[in-house]
């Protein structure tokens, strides 16, 4: 009966599969953190060249042209390999990655910069297929467990990515060995190349181990579409979900925390690099991309190794609450850090975000997953519907921030800066109130 009730695939997710899983993850979030120690930098510099000064709008631009493009194909992506697996797809993806990681790096124009990072996020909107696959090969108790594996590697793809933009950024003027070569004139080139060196690493692998997960039987028997169709259904299939009562609740939370999340990302860096005299803490880019390597080591820890037994002991629907709990939080506490104890600031406040971020994400897609099971929903559609969503609001998070910080920094009492981290607050207090709307039961307790 429960397996009637929860159907899994017949295949079996070797080590090597969820290996290959891991680092397609991994990947896609360095290819989003990667950037975020040195776009301003990027920015200022190209901008200088072509004698620009609207810098501020090309770095929200940039921020948000990765997240745009995700929200465009991520559920183009999920629908398609409904239709012809999800391997293929993912391997497409790598192949993306792998050519404009580089040509981020060796950009030499903003319009170059703009349209490699957009394209980026078009082969990166993938990852819903990911969570798929292993929807497609796990049963519910394997569920949360390996949904918490794809969220360890977030977790470490967000340590990689910043401290790679952080530490290999400008190497000309670091080592001796890089003077004179491409890589001066190019300064940011070195970490973009590192990137795209383990996306092929991962290519391989998921040639020679990855598996097909999705039996030819259970495929969606769809012609071939158009763009503008598919699009089109996109936006049927978004609006059908968000309309289904569990699930369209459960996309509404989890879009509200993504909104309050990368609204950090924007104002983050901004706050860590101002002027100690003018409440900030005068941090570097590099100390900047460590802050962010502590994030996703915390992340690692809480979704590689806590949500499992958390999940089996407490049950999705509260780990899902309790992180967003915890996110809000530490995001508040931002602003509020002391120039006189800063790392230790900085380590109770990332303690705060990663775990809280660790327990929400593989929480969302367990819940998800499930929810779609017992609505008979194609799995891809719903995570593609779900993953376009987390990008519309990876879209609006670091606009919002920036225009926030910038109409707010210089203000006093009210509005001021520490305004944007309160308004990741207020999207999180929304998100966890709004849990309460989502109704399930966890199988094993199904009958209660």
């Amino acid at each position: 009966m429960e397996d009637k009730e929860y159907p899994s695939s017949s295949i079996d997710a070797g080590k090597g599969a969820l290996l290959v899983l891991f680092l397609v993850t991994m990947i896609d979030m360095i290819g989003f953190g990667i950037v975020i120690p040195f776009l301003t930098y990027l920015v200022e510099d190209l901008a200088t060249d072509q004698n620009i000064t609207a810098v501020g709008l090309w770095v929200g631009l940039l921020m948000t042209s990765y997240s745009a493009a995700q929200f465009i194909f991520s559920p183009i992506w999920g629908s398609l390999s409904d239709r012809i697996g999800r391997r293929p797809v993912l391997m497409i993806g790598l192949v993306g990655n792998t050519v404009f990681f580089t040509m981020f790096g060796l950009a030499n124009t903003l319009i170059m910069a703009l349209a490699a990072r957009f394209l980026a996020g078009v082969f990166n909107g993938n990852i819903a297929v990911a969570r798929a696959y292993i929807g497609d090969v796990s049963n519910p108790q394997q569920l949360a467990t390996r949904m918490g594996l794809i969220g360890a590697a977030f977790g470490l793809g967000f340590t990689i990515g910043p401290f790679l933009g952080g530490e290999l950024s400008s190497p000309a003027e670091r080592w001796n060995l890089f003077v004179g070569t491409i890589f001066d004139e190019h300064p940011y080139l070195l970490p973009c190349i590192l990137a795209s060196v383990l996306s092929i690493f991962s290519l391989l692998l998921a040639f020679r181990y990855l598996p097909e997960s999705l039996a030819t039987e259970s495929r969606s028997k769809r012609t071939s579409q158009t763009w503008g169709e598919s699009m089109k259904r996109t936006g049927f299939n978004v609006k059908r979900m968000l309309a289904t009562k569990n699930i369209g609740s459960l996309m509404w939370v989890t879009f509200l925390y993504m909104f309050g999340f990368t609204v950090m990302h924007a104002v983050f860096i901004l706050f860590t690099q101002m002027d100690p005299a003018q409440g900030g803490l005068g941090f570097s880019e590099a100390e900047n991309g460590r802050v962010f390597a502590l994030i996703g080591i915390l992340g690692i820890v809480t979704q590689g190794g806590l949500i499992g037994p958390l999940t089996r002991r407490y049950g999705s629907l509260f780990i899902l609450r309790f992180g967003t709990v915890l996110s809000g939080i530490g995001l508040v506490l931002i602003p509020y850090s002391s120039l006189d104890f800063a790392w230790v600031w900085m380590i109770v406040i990332t303690g705060f975000i990663a775990i809280g971020n660790g327990l929400f994400q593989p929480s969302s897609s367990t819940l998800l997953t499930s929810l779609a099971r017992q609505t008979d929903y194609e799995l891809g559609a719903v995570m593609g519907s779900q993953e376009s969503l987390s990008s519309f609001a990876r879209i609006l998070g670091p606009l919002t921030g920036g225009y926030v910080w910038t109409i707010t920094v210089d203000g006093n009492g009210l509005f001021d800066y520490h305004t944007a981290f309160h308004i990741c607050g207020i999207l999180m207090m929304l998100a966890f109130f709004l849990s309460f709307k989502v109704e399930f039961k966890t199988p094993e307790h199904s009958s209660q």
